[in-house]
């Protein structure tokens, strides 16, 4: 029983840098989201085309190949990271690239009406979208950034080939030393769940309690 004792701590450290990964690549994610989610609609052509390209690029090629050069390329040019902050920035970029389209999608959801209002009452660009159209769009958004977030989560397990101390790269060590697959992975999958509900839930009370009172602010 101490035997196992002692793997399963081993495990819960890694789902704590489970965690702060999942954390820190969902602010960065957010972050990006939104970044390029408005560059997509600036009314300026260079910044559309950086968005664009943005979001492209980091949709169109494997997190896999992404981490390996954030980890192992980006020191040949003088930017050394380490393994946490390489997971950070290849998740955050990654995965910011497909919330990108989902801020641009729920923005452009909102009713030209609203639109119209804004320009009638003379409103400026960042009083609209601060007052009008954002409080009408993150609502949309929050299923998909949601999903997001638990994609996010489950793609932590890359890191451990870069020896980042995560629960599956503790898994492997408990197999390691142990020969038994099935507890330790049993284990991750159990807590990857749980970490998943976690979310799932947290989204849907944020969800209920920004759409409350949203439906007469339409109408």
């Amino acid at each position: 029983m101490n035997h196992w004792s002692g793997y399963l701590t081993l495990i819960m450290k890694g789902a704590v840098a489970t965690v702060e990964l999942t954390v820190m690549g969902a602010v960065l994610a957010l972050v990006m989201a939104f970044v390029a989610g408005l560059g997509r609609l600036s009314p300026f052509a260079a910044v559309r085309a950086l968005a664009t390209a943005y979001i492209e690029f980091f949709r169109g090629t494997s997190v896999f190949v992404q981490l390996f050069w954030a980890y192992f390329v980006l020191p040949m040019i003088g930017l050394t990271l380490t393994p946490l902050q390489a997971g950070v920035l290849a998740l955050g970029l990654n995965v910011g690239a497909y919330g990108a389209e989902v801020v641009r999608g729920a923005i452009v959801a909102v009713g030209q009406e609203q639109r119209s209002a804004c320009i009638a009452l003379n409103l400026s660009v960042y009083q609209r979208m601060r007052h009008v159209i954002l409080p009408q769009a993150l609502p949309l958004m929050l299923p998909t950034f949601g999903n997001n977030a638990i994609e996010l989560l489950k793609g932590t397990a890359v890191v451990s080939l870069i020896s980042l101390g995560d629960m599956t790269f503790q898994a492997q060590v408990v197999r390691s030393q142990t020969g038994n697959t099935l507890i330790p992975f049993a284990t991750i999958l159990a807590l990857y769940f749980a970490m998943a509900c976690l979310i799932s839930f947290g989204m849907r009370k944020l969800e209920r309690r920004m759409t409350f009172g949203l439906d007469g602010m339409r109408r």
